[in-house]
């Protein structure tokens, strides 16, 4: 039987400014009275467009407008849950010793091509295996890295919790989980997933232990044949490893942020190796000139108004690793190895990625801003190798020195033309903050020493026991 829409949301609206929602009563208020259970799966449908989030009574009650609060994420592993519906799927294709025999040997060839695919910047085709393989390899330390990413819109108050949203090229739903558990259990979510590849068939699997509030569709087209206008406004673009697969990454991120809230934001991310992680800056910058309407809300931030970077933008975050999951493990203790090669070829726990939040409304998650009467602009290191200068910097990377070397650590201004590392050869109370601070983190500088490295095609900003380094903005 169906349902009259019409008058079932005007009854919705009506009721929930009274008591909650019912599917009980509210079949009595509706032409040809259709039974509650077909009111009760019609509301659900309708559950999003009209603020409704559904308690485990089965009624619907006003959904909550305040923003999320950070969860504290730190995941320590890739949760069990998770972990045992991979191995389900695992088990269905290939049976209970999936890890073995043919079927080992193919997950792992699959994960040996895979990696020198991206590795080559080649494009990458799915099918069953390939789709399974990913999963297996990528799918713990993408779930970890997007919940770091939305930390940096929650603790300003900017992750609504009813809240749209598109995952272009989603993948086998790496990204989804995470943001999924990110998400506290009083969210109302609309969850577009695009994924025209067999990974959507894993994705679809994974998605059916969702919440009941957060109401998921799989879109199985590809995001430039998807019309974004077709779903509404949204809140939340993610773009997640995929933008180094698509023919013309900008004109397709240009199209879903037009779909964004002026409030809504766009989270890049990419994995931290070189080809993918650079690709991911060079959509970012196409996308934020400093004549235009987006911004960088972090963390490659533009503390030079008018200016835009042009160096390399290989910068990337690292986080704890993981513990290894279990379908890893088995995976790699099963492979054929020589006498002298060590474990861990098809382990994937590193939590290292790049990432980028863009916003139409101009938002900066730090509105500091550099003074050309106080500061040293990097655009200009070229006039002042061998000066001392004070400066303000983003620090866009942990320690990248190895365990021999003076610790090294790449920044930025957001007008640099080549890359910048801060070098320190002096430790001392001063500089501690150069350690400390965490990545996205705005530092000001205070007498360092700019040298010029010929190896490295690069600025060494040298910093000794009596440079002074503040934390402006965390």
């Amino acid at each position: 039987m169906s349902v009259d829409r019409e008058a079932l949301r005007d009854t919705a609206k009506y009721l929930r400014n009274v008591r909650p929602v019912d599917p009980d009563e509210v079949y009595e208020y509706l032409p040809d009275r259709p039974h509650p259970a077909v009111v009760r799966t019609a509301l659900r449908e309708e559950a999003f467009d009209l603020g409704l989030f559904e308690r485990e009574d089965g009624t619907f009650v006003p959904a909550t407008e305040e923003p999320v609060d950070p969860p504290g994420w730190s995941p320590e592993s890739f949760p069990d849950n998770h972990a045992e519906a991979i191995e389900d799927l695992l088990f269905e294709r290939y049976g209970l010793d999936w890890h073995e025999g043919d079927s080992g040997d193919t997950l792992r060839e699959t994960i040996d091509r895979l990696k020198e695919d991206y590795y080559r910047g080649r494009p990458v085709e799915y099918d069953a295996d390939a789709a399974l393989a990913y999963a297996v390899y990528h799918q713990p330390d993408f779930y970890a890295a997007v919940g770091y990413v939305l930390d940096r819109l929650a603790d300003r108050g900017l992750l609504p919790r009813t809240l749209r949203v598109f995952d272009v090229g989603a993948g086998t739903g790496g990204p989804a989980l995470g943001l999924h558990d990110y998400l506290p259990d009083d969210a109302l979510v609309d969850y577009h997933a695009i994924e025209p590849s067999t990974n959507a068939d894993v994705l679809d699997e994974l998605l059916d232990d969702t919440r009941p509030n957060v109401h998921t569709t799989v879109h199985r087209e590809t995001a430039e044949a998807f019309d974004p206008d077709a779903v509404g406004e949204v809140d939340l673009v993610l773009f997640g490893n995929v933008l180094s697969e698509l023919d013309d990454p900008e004109a397709v991120a240009s199209r879903y942020l037009d779909a964004l809230a002026d409030d809504g934001s766009c989270v890049l991310l990419a994995p931290a190796d070189l080809n993918t992680s650079t690709e991911l800056r060079r959509v970012e910058r196409a996308l934020t000139p400093p004549d235009g309407d987006v911004s960088v809300y972090a963390p490659d931030l533009r503390l030079w108004p008018g200016d835009a970077p042009d160096d390399r933008g290989w910068s990337f975050e690292e986080r704890p690793d993981l513990s290894v999951p279990s379908f890893q493990r088995k995976l790699d203790d099963a492979a054929t190895r020589a006498y002298d090669e060590e474990p861990g070829t098809y382990v994937n726990t590193d939590v290292k990625f790049s990432w980028a939040i863009l916003r139409p409304d101009g938002e900066r998650r730090h509105p500091v801003v550099a003074g050309a009467e106080r500061h040293h602009r990097m655009a200009d290191s070229e006039d002042h190798v061998t000066d001392r200068v004070n400066l303000l910097a983003v620090k866009l990377s942990d320690d990248l020195a190895p365990d021999d070397a003076n610790p090294l650590f790449k920044v930025g201004d957001g007008s640099e033309q080549l890359e910048h590392y801060l070098v320190l050869t002096g430790e001392s109370s001063l500089n501690r903050d150069l350690r400390e601070a965490p990545y996205g983190a705005i530092l000001s500088v205070e007498n360092v020493l700019i040298l010029w490295n010929d190896d490295e095609g690069a600025y060494n900003l040298v910093c000794g026991t009596e440079t002074v380094v503040d934390t402006v903005a965390a």
